[in-house]
């Protein structure tokens, strides 16, 4: 339903029903910086399920980069867009709602006075989304399904609340 393998979906929430370990995950990417001309400036090779996925990003003319690929902002709004998307067709699935059309734009005000020791501004302003709902079910069940997804999608989690970050420098 709604592109969903709800089958799946139902297997998890009953293993973890049973024990909350088979609710955890661990996403992980790795990538290095690219120092050759003509390239992206940054690759990451992600293994998903025994399958390897590039992934290219290259900053803006702008800002110092080169302009051939999104930039790793546009591809955090990406990932929160698609994550809550995802959150937002999973939740409509468990609620039996059919989804005809589900689109999200999402934008973002940066302000890099900051990362160039000019001021103590915010970097990040604001994130806003406008998302389009096409469905059998009532407008009362979508602004249901819109509280549920904000309130379970992983990547707004970690947009609005504080989350422990551990950086490792190692020098090589």
């Amino acid at each position: 339903m709604n592109h969903v393998n709800i089958e799946k979906l139902n297997e998890l929430m009953e293993a973890t029903k049973k024990d909350l370990a088979n609710a955890k995950i661990t996403p992980k990417v790795s990538g290095r910086w690219i120092f050759e001309d003509g390239q992206p400036q940054f690759r990451s090779v992600i293994d998903i399920e025994g399958k390897q996925f590039t992934v290219d990003a290259d900053m803006p003319t702008k800002l110092g980069g080169w302009g051939t690929k999104p930039g790793p902002l546009h591809y955090c709004l990406y990932g929160l867009a698609s994550c809550y998307a995802y959150t937002f067709a999973a939740m409509a699935s468990m609620e039996g709602v059919t989804l005809k059309r589900l689109e999200l734009e999402a934008e973002s005000n940066i302000d890099l006075s900051k990362v160039f020791g000019l001021s103590d501004n915010p970097i990040v302003e604001e994130v806003r989304w406008k998302v389009k709902v096409s469905s059998d079910g009532s407008k009362d069940k979508i602004e249901k399904l819109k509280n549920l997804a904000e309130e379970r999608c992983p990547a707004v989690y970690c947009h609005t609340n504080p989350t422990k970050l551990t950086i490792d420098l190692e020098t090589i």
